[in-house]
């Protein structure tokens, strides 16, 4: 039985997929597909894939300009501050039970949080806010520590030492004093803080790598993410199989975590600050939030029953892969993917699962995904359970 520990081998690329013909190395064994045009065949693969590296979250897009992912938004109304608190606090399991705090500026919920007798850990990437969230410690008998850290920017895919305020989980943890915990154990830490709101859906992506993968923050166990999410990417990551907004992350985030809403309130109730601490001024014709959208608080709990014999973070890879495939033709059968995708009986897998011949991509819930991939992993009677293509090497992310 695997154990979230040090040395995992890195992960593997993934491969945007759209259509049959396209395939790859992927888990405990690959043939070729013959029947179908492909390149550079190797004819059956090594046991293991071959690492590739690591996508790196971290590196903003070419497109965009380093000034516009700077500004910050922060918890400036009281109330707010105090609700968020309240229920923090009733779902903690000792008064003081550890909080780590993204980002917490000036540092109104951070009061807020101390109020309820909590021990804080304030993780602040702009040094303008720390002398101030310092001084909120002095009556607090040792309850809060502050820290210039991003938790965002934490084990950067960069290469070499961190700088400031990017930081390795490592570091961190053991300054700390946090160990790893088994994933079947309780929940190690509690983390609070903002999605980045320009960047969510790009983070979002990195904690689902690291939390399939158990590494990072989730090398320590099972950790809750508190967080505050947009409506509309709240919307993609909730999104059932009757909705258009039912994709690959909704899947993926619905078999890793159980989701709930812990409070909703108006965009409104937060401010966007520039690095120097100041409300962000919108330029004439722009807006700094959408308009009539509301944020939604909520709390993302990693399932202790994620992994099983079938679904490690050693192959998580190939359930990746999976999914990317079923939803880079969305409306076809399912039966048409897996004849492109394994050698095993695509009849005889669906009667495994219970589904007809008939059925498309989007009639599967994400726990149908992971049931599939789960019986395609454990079939016995094929020595190489995934088929693969060359070609997929060279496309993109």
């Amino acid at each position: 039985m695997w154990a979230p520990v040090a040395g995992l081998p890195p992960r593997l690329k993934l491969s945007a997929l759209a259509g049959a013909g396209r395939f790859c190395i992927w888990g405990s064994g690959a043939s070729t597909r013959k029947r179908l045009p492909a390149k550079n065949h190797r004819g059956f693969s090594d046991s293991y894939p071959q690492p590739l590296p690591h996508p790196d979250f971290n590196k903003s897009p070419s497109s965009a300009s380093k000034s516009r992912l700077k500004p910050k938004r922060y918890v400036t109304n009281r109330v707010l501050a105090e609700t968020v608190a309240e229920i923090m606090r009733g779902k903690l399991e000792t008064p003081r039970h550890l909080l780590l705090e993204c980002n917490p500026g000036p540092g109104i919920l951070t009061q807020a949080l101390l109020k309820t007798g909590a021990k804080v850990v304030a993780l602040e990437s702009d040094k303008k806010f720390i002398p101030h969230l310092e001084s909120l410690g002095k009556n607090n008998h040792g309850r809060l520590e502050v820290i210039h850290c991003d938790f965002f920017k934490i084990d950067p895919r960069s290469g070499g030492l961190p700088r400031p305020p990017a930081m390795a989980s490592r570091t961190l943890f053991q300054n700390l004093g946090i160990e790893a915990r088994p994933w079947s154990a309780g929940i190690p830490l509690k983390v609070i803080g903002i999605f980045p709101f320009r960047n969510e859906r790009r983070t979002l992506w990195k904690f689902l790598y690291d939390l399939y993968a158990c590494t990072s923050i989730y090398k320590y166990g099972r950790i809750e993410l508190n967080m505050f999410i947009s409506e509309k990417e709240y919307k993609k990551l909730m999104a059932n199989r009757n909705s258009s907004l039912y994709d690959v992350l909704s899947v993926l985030w619905q078999v890793a975590c159980e989701i709930k809403i812990l409070q909703v309130v108006p965009s409104s109730s937060f401010d966007v600050c520039t690095p120097k601490g100041q409300p962000e001024k919108a330029k004439d014709g722009e807006s700094l939030e959408p308009i009539v959208q509301n944020v939604y608080f909520i709390q993302m709990t990693p399932r202790k029953n994620l992994f099983t014999e079938n679904l490690t973070p050693i192959n998580y890879d190939v359930f990746f892969h999976m999914i990317k495939h079923c939803f880079g033709k969305r409306g076809s059968k399912l039966i048409d993917h897996l004849q492109c995708l394994t050698p095993v009986d695509a009849v005889d897998i669906l009667m495994q699962i219970q589904k007809s011949e008939k059925v498309k991509v989007t009639n599967l819930c994400p726990q149908d995904f992971k049931r599939l991939f789960e019986t395609i992993e454990g079939s016995k009677d094929y020595a190489h359970k995934w088929l693969y293509d060359d070609t997929m090497s060279e496309t993109k992310q």
